[in-house]
């Protein structure tokens, strides 16, 4: 074993810089010290400045680590606010008993979910719900993680599981869920509201806690193949069903009836037959205001979650109907072969609860107050004497109220447990019920310590105890640690062949009434050679007491036979099925009726079902990455900020944080098989920028796997360690790679980097490929575009050309015909042809004279515009070139216009000569085409004082 003095100069981690630290290791080495008790002196001295003990986030770096050391730095914290430190593997919480602003809010769990290395942030519950959420990213094994979070009753165990659940419906949401605006259908809402239902059906306040949870629940928190949240699903252990009928001394019953109580509305009020001033016998401290009351929180949870009006109506009634038999008592008859009487108040609310259950009133009271026994192939009635009465009335409560809470449980699951195929991994959330102990402690207190003393073993069992051994095995060097192991404990409870448990089922399955008494001269006589269990001699009630590891406690023997045996009569389970309430009968429809006979047994006992769910619940946290949060109570009276010593050292010293610290002060708290070591870090040696290491991820052989890592190690501290700051940070043992935080902390940098450079070159590769083939492919749509594009112009010009040629033939035949068509028309046309006209002299032309062929009658000078040829039908031509005045003349000779004085005479011969047709021929500039004469478009006779329109226009333009 090593001393606490041999860790004095353990260097410190990465979270507190060591400052100071190093100041107190210098006062460590004060000359003033006394040799006689150097411990002593080194606490004196650790706590002479205690301005500094705030400072420490994480316990190991005390020195040197006692209690008192330990005790001080988290007062220190507590004093400023500050409520979670770390204590190596596990987180210590201190309950503030107050709200706390901004300390759990969406923008710090951002803040810690985005943070490059999160442990380098102040403690706080989200860094291990962050750590946990990455090592499933990284898939490590074991991949699946589970969050134990543990402490006394009122130590903030139900607050901090709420804050984890928060925290993973934040981070692993989807960005789609996040957006969606239908926030009942999500997930993550449905999970969320979880908890509210589940705190008021199973919570109650306490003397040490107004939200004690009296069941425990492990939460799975389903993730997909992206780490994202797509489902969960509750498993709750050992309900406290006693309470609902029997509650202890200023204490309440559970939440939901005093929310019904306070919250429900008139009409609801009178749908459950509650008057506004009714009291009832099973809601004491009903005055008492709690935040918890929250009905309308409730009502909206059980809607979000699927659980329409109509089912919340069935559910409140029967919850209505169980207060109301509370109100039922008895009476002793004046004869034992006679029921006994109801009380003379009992009758209206044993009516109200026979209606509100469904059940006829009668039947009811014949159940409460008569048994049926079988004797043979008979079944025999015998009257309840009033003692049994009032059993089987509780009985009734609680069987109706355990199967209810069964139903919301599982109907819980049905709407937020994903399926098989969707989710991959999970996030086990535990929050059980902490340590008890009351001044009359009965089977419910023992179950609950029972399971406490399995989670500190599990815990011994797992870091402290299995560590040092495994430490050993693989060859390291170890001075163990002395720690508290609970062994012992539980062989008391729960050993073989005989034990606690053992001889209380043995007794409940005897078919006689117990003797508490002689059960306790039994566990004497079998148990009493173990430490751990010791009775009070001068005490006259039957009782035993347990050395638990977190202290002794009182167990009462009367009743505890029979609170085990958990017996419901058989004819009150028949009445159940037949209810008119359809919730109710459908919860019992399914539950066996048979009436046992006289030498029949009991089947399971309470303590059985406790004890296989709970050791299911153990075989499931071995195969996880267990991660620990202490809850720790500051003071018993929960009081705001108030720091009470004496109690947290029992805590401290319970809980084993001592020995934790010190363990994980000089211990490797990571542990990674050597072939999984070699397949996750391999990159770092084969992309080391100094030497190339090829490492085989498939080997097999021990030495191999340990040459591999070996190599791995080096590469990774490149060279610059020295051999005693390498043992400190990392070791390689036979089976496993031993590591420290910082130690896994560089490897997971170097591993980044590496996957960080390899997907830099895969990314380049990658568009490279990328480019290469778009211009390929561009290249390829070039070619095979240009190709069309000279298909389509080939085919396009073919096409005019044809067309072209077409039309070039049809213009020409066209022409053709017109030409034709035109000769045919003309008179004269040889007379044209040949032209035989003497030509004008020179003179005559200079001058405009006229020329007319020699005629044997005068005729009318017939005057046309230049470039027209005339062809009459007297055969007689006449062509006029005229130029200057002459031509004007014979313009206005060509339209009819006459003459201003009358000098002039001239005719036309348009009509009276048998003007056939004009054709025009090109004559200097003017080139007129004409099928018919112009002529007869013409103006004979236009208005002189109008402006000349039509056709005489067009011969003006064309002739001056």
């Amino acid at each position: 074993m090593s001393s606490s003095t041999d860790r004095r100069n353990i260097a410190v981690g990465p979270r507190n810089g060591g400052a100071a630290v190093k100041g107190v290791t210098q006062r460590v080495h004060s000359p003033n010290r006394s040799r006689n008790d150097p411990l002593e002196e080194d606490v004196q001295a650790f706590l002479i400045d205690e301005n500094q003990l705030h400072t420490f986030d994480d316990l190991t770096k005390v020195n040197p680590v006692t209690p008192a050391t330990v005790l001080k730095c988290l007062q220190a914290r507590y004093r400023l606010k500050v409520f979670y430190t770390h204590a190596g593997c596990t987180l210590v919480a201190l309950n503030p008993f107050q709200p706390i602003p901004d300390l759990y809010s969406v923008d710090v769990m951002k803040e810690y979910h985005y943070a490059t290395q999160p442990q380098e942030f102040k403690p706080h519950i989200f860094i291990v719900a962050e750590e946990a959420y990455r090592n499933v990213q990284g898939q490590l094994e074991p991949v699946n993680q589970s969050l134990v979070v543990s402490g006394e009753s009122g130590a903030g165990k139900t607050w901090t599981s709420r804050c984890l659940m928060k925290y993973y419906a934040t981070v692993a949401a989807s960005a789609q869920a996040v957006s969606s605006q239908d926030a009942a259908g999500r997930i993550e809402r449905r999970v969320l509201d979880s908890n509210p239902l589940m705190e008021a059906f199973g919570n109650a306040c306490t003397l040490r806690n107004n939200n004690s949870s009296r069941f425990g629940k492990y939460i799975q928190l389903q993730l997909d193949r992206a780490q994202l949240l797509v489902g969960a699903s509750v498993q709750t252990y050992l309900l406290e069903k006693t309470r609902v009928a029997c509650q202890p001394a200023n204490e309440r019953n559970f939440h939901i009836f005093y929310q019904m109580m306070k919250g429900a509305t008139d009409e609801q009020r009178t749908d459950w037959m509650m008057p506004q001033h009714q009291g009832f016998v099973w809601l004491p401290n009903c005055e008492k205001q709690i935040e918890e009351d929250g009905f309308l929180e409730t009502t909206e949870a059980m809607a979000h979650l699927g659980i329409d009006a109509e089912r919340q109506r069935q559910i409140f009634r029967i919850l209505a109907g169980i207060l109301h038999l509370g109100n039922v008592s008895f009476c002793s008859s004046t004869s034992e072969s006679q029921p006994c009487d109801l009380d003379q108040h009992s009758e209206d609310f044993l009516q109200r609860a026979g209606e509100l259950l469904g059940v006829p009133a009668e039947e009811l009271c014949r159940c409460l107050r008569v048994r049926t026994l079988k004797a043979g192939k008979q079944n025999v009635l015998k009257p309840c004497s009033r003692a049994e009465c009032g059993v089987r009335r509780d009985c009734l409560a609680k069987v109706v109220y355990g199967q209810l809470f069964e139903w919301l449980v599982t109907f819980i699951n049905s709407c937020i447990c994903a399926g098989q195929s969707k989710w991959r991994n999970f996030i086990g959330v535990l929050d059980v019920y902490g340590f008890e102990c009351f001044q009359i402690n009965n089977l419910e207190q023992l179950c609950i310590n029972y399971a406490n003393e399995k989670l500190q073993q599990h815990f011994v069992a797992h870091y402290l105890r299995a560590q040092q051994e495994e430490y050993v095995s693989e060859g390291l060097e170890w001075s163990f640690v002395k720690y508290q192991d609970n062994q012992s404990c539980l062989d008391l409870l729960e050993g073989s062949p005989i034990s606690v448990f053992s001889l209380l089922n043995e007794e409940s399955r005897l078919n006689r009434a117990s003797d508490s008494t002689a059960l306790r001269g039994r566990l004497e006589k079998e148990l009493g050679g173990n430490d751990n269990i010791c009775w009070d001699k001068f005490s006259k009630v039957p009782h035993f007491n347990v050395a638990h590891y977190a202290g002794k406690v009182s167990y009462q023997l009367e009743g505890m036979v029979e609170k085990n045996k958990d017996p419901v009569p058989p004819e009150l389970i028949g009445l159940l099925q037949k209810s008119d309430n359809l919730l109710l009968h459908e919860i019992f429809s399914d539950k066996e009726t048979e009436i046992p006979n006289s030498k029949g047994l009991s089947r399971v006992t309470v303590i059985s079902k406790f004890k296989n769910s709970l050791e299911n619940l153990m075989k499931l946290l071995l195969t996880t990455a267990p991660h620990y949060t202490r809850c720790i109570k500051p003071n018993s009276d929960c009081r705001p900020l108030t720091f009470k010593n004496r109690e947290v050292i029992l805590q401290l010293e319970a809980c084993g944080i001592v020995e934790t610290i010190h363990i994980s002060a000089a211990g490797f708290p990571i542990r990674i098989p050597l072939k999984s070591f070699v397949q996750r870090y391999g990159p770092i040696g084969k992309c080391s920028a100094s030497s190339r290491l090829d490492t085989d991820p498939d080997a097999e052989g021990a030495d191999v796997l340990q040459q591999q890592v070996e190599k791995l190690l080096r590469v990774a501290l490149q060279h610059n360690a020295s051999r005693d700051e390498r043992r400190s940070l990392v070791h390689c043992g036979k089976t496993k790679v031993f590591l420290t935080q910082p130690m896994l902390d560089l490897l997971e940098d170097r591993r980044g980097k590496v996957l960080s450079r390899c997907a830099f070159t895969i990314q380049c590769c990658w568009l490279r490929h990328q480019r290469r083939r778009r211009l390929a492919r561009r290249q390829s749509a070039t070619l095979i575009q240009a190709a069309v594009r000279s298909w389509l112009v080939r085919k396009r010009i073919r096409r005019w050309n044809g067309a072209a040629s077409v039309i070039q033939n049809t213009w020409k035949k066209w022409r053709a015909l017109l030409k034709s068509l035109a000769e045919a028309e003309l008179d004269d046309a040889e007379d044209l042809a040949a032209d035989d006209s003497p030509a004008l002299s020179a003179v005559v032309r200079e001058r405009g004279s006229v020329q007319l062929s020699s005629c044997q009658e005068p005729v009318p000078v017939r005057g046309w515009p230049m470039g027209l040829a005339l062809a009459s039908a007297p055969s007689i031509t006449v062509s006029l070139a005229a130029t200057g005045f002459q031509k004007m003349i014979s313009v206005m000779t060509s339209l009819n216009l006459p003459s201003r004085r009358g000098e002039y005479k001239v005719e036309t011969n348009q009509y009276k000569q048998g003007l056939a047709s004009i054709r025009a021929r090109p004559r200097g500039s003017v080139k007129l085409h004409y099928q018919r004469s112009p002529l007869l478009y013409a103006d004979m006779q236009p208005d002189l004082k109008s402006d000349v329109t039509g056709f005489n226009e067009i011969l003006l333009e064309k002739t001056l």
